[in-house]
Parts: structure tokens; C-alpha cells; sequence
């Protein structure tokens, strides 16, 4: 498994695509959160971060497909993953290499907006004026976002050959799971179930987590959809072996 892990990584690291896809997320963020009229932090006379974590999911679904849409496409379109399955590494263990790597690479995409916590605390009025604790328990609920992201990456790289298809699937199924059910649950059709409904979806976990409270419930609906769709992945890595 960490071979795969450390292969990832560096196959990543070492291509010109992975600074252009960090880069692009740090560039857009930035503009999104200090510049933009609409959506900078100076328009709203106070130091907070909600518009980082308002805005940061709908990035971050693209970004991860982008980092994660070769993981397992790669391999079968060059031929590697049945050469891979005819040395002592199991399914669960290529599946977990290429999961790891794809989270720590988001993650290292991620480290550098703690610039912008930083950058608020020192122009704050007093400085360090700035609710410090509510900012890091959103930090942890984008995190486990960003797992269940990388799962579903994962999974839509393991269902197709090519890339881009990957990452069109990948991005359509974290739109759904993320707004699909948000959006369904506000039909009037649903008025009695809408609660339901928009529980499923990710939105609503995620908003709660935002607020700064680590709720077990919200933790262990993140961590099921990302054992889900891993799950899913490695039931695709075996009926690819049975019929190579």
C-alpha cells in the first residue's frame, strides 16, 4: 500500500499538472475571498472566514476530480493494472495507496489557506480578534468533506478508461451528493420528507460542521460516504480482475 502511496505522490508531484491544478485552486480562492467585490471579506467589515468555507466546496469539486481522475484510469488504460494484480498487492491495498495519496495531495492544496486565518487575525481590530476555535472545527468539517470527495474521485476514475470522463463523473456525482439533495428537498412535493431528504445529502452535515461543533453524527455520515464509494471502487477492482 505505500508503495502506491509514495508512487502517487511523486508521479503526481513531478508532473507539471499537479502545480498548475494547486495552483489554480490558491489563485481562484484568493481572488474569490480578498478580491471580488461580491465575495471579499473586506466587504463585510468583520474578520470571518464563512466566505472560504461557503465557496471552498464548490472549488474543491472540481479540484479533486482534476487530482484524482488518473488513479485508477491511468492504469487500466496503459495496461499496469493487470500487471499489478500479478504481484502480492490486493485490491484493498491499491485501492488505499491511491485514496491516501489523493487526500494528502488535497490537503497539501489546502495547508496554504491557513495563510488566510493568519492574514485575518493580524489586520483584526484588536488584533487576534477572531473567533479562532469556530475556524478550526470548520477546517475539520471541509477535511472530512474533501474525504468523502476523494472517494467519489476515486470511484469515477475506477469506472472509465479516460480521464476527463472520470472527472465529469466524479464532478457530477459530488454535485449531487452535495446539493442534489439540498435542492430536491425544497420542492413542495416533498414538504412532509424534506428534512429527510436533505439529510442525505452532504450540505447539511457539512453547514453543521462549518458552525465550529463536531457533531458524531455529521463525522460518521462523512466517513460512510466515503467508505461507500471505496467500497463500490473495490467491488469494480475485483470484477476487473475476475474478467482480465
Amino acid at each position: 500500500m505505500w508503495s502506491i502511496f509514495t508512487k502517487e505522490i511523486n508521479s503526481f508531484l513531478n508532473s507539471l499538472i499537479a502545480y498548475l491544478v494547486m495552483g489554480v485552486f490558491l489563485v481562484s480562492m484568493g481572488l474569490l475571498v480578498w478580491v471580488f467585490p461580491d465575495t471579499a471579506i473586506f466587504e463585510y467589515g468583520y474578520a470571518d472566514m464563512g466566505i472560504f468555507f461557503n465557496l471552498a466546496p464548490y472549488v474543491l469539486m472540481f479540484l479533486i476530480p482534476a487530482i484524482t481522475m488518473k488513479a485508477l484510469a491511468e492504469e487500466s488504460k496503459s495496461g499496469t493494472f493487470e500487471l499489478l494484480m500479478t504481484k502480492p498487492i490486493t485490491e484493498l491495498k491499491l485501492l488505499l495507496g491511491k485514496y491516501l495519496a489523493g487526500l494528502v495531495l488535497v490537503v497539501i492544496s489546502l495547508v496554504p489557506t491557513l495563510v488566510y486565518y493568519f492574514s485575518l487575525s493580524y489586520i483584526s481590530n484588536p488584533v487576534g480578534n477572531i473567533d479562532s476555535a469556530g475556524i478550526m472545527g470548520a477546517y475539520v468539517g471541509l477535511l472530512f468533506l474533501v474525504s468523502a470527495y476523494t472517494g467519489i474521485g476515486i470511484f469515477a476514475s475506477s469506472l472509465s478508461e479516460n480521464q476527463i470522463v472520470a472527472f465529469i463523473i466524479a464532478v457530477f456525482i459530488s454535485f449531487i451528493f452535495f446539493m442534489g439533495f439540498s435542492s430536491v428537498a425544497d420542492l413542495s412535493l416533498l414538504a412532509n420528507a424534506g428534512f429527510q431528504v436533505e439529510k442525505i445529502g452532504m450540505l447539511a452535515h457539512y453547514d453543521s460542521l462549518g458552525k465550529g461543533v463536531i457533531d458524531f453524527r455529521d463525522v460518521l455520515y462523512f466517513l460512510s460516504i466515503t467508505a461507500l464509494f471505496l467500497g463500490a471502487t473495490f467491488w469494480v477492482l475485483k470484477l476487473r480482475k475476475w474478467n482480465s
